[in-house]
């Protein structure tokens, strides 16, 4: 699994702006897909919500192959 640390300045960053910021996807729409798609995982659980506020700590799995920990 590619395990990336995304460094945030800021109390949270919402899921989508994650995936898009961490060069995951490259639209909104894509990243609005595919977590509707449920191919999402945050925390170990699957998240269908793009607006999920995502803090330091957390960490977002995108089809179990890319890992996105907030710092």
């Amino acid at each position: 699994m590619q395990r990336e640390e995304i460094q945030i300045h800021t109390e949270f960053i919402k899921l989508q702006d994650l995936l898009k910021f961490a060069g995951a996807v490259e639209t909104g729409g894509d990243a609005k897909l595919i977590i509707q798609e449920g191919r999402v995982s945050v925390n170990g659980e699957i998240c269908t919500m793009r607006g999920k506020k995502m803090r330091p700590g957390d960490c977002a799995v995108i089809d179990g192959e890319t890992e996105l920990v907030v710092q």
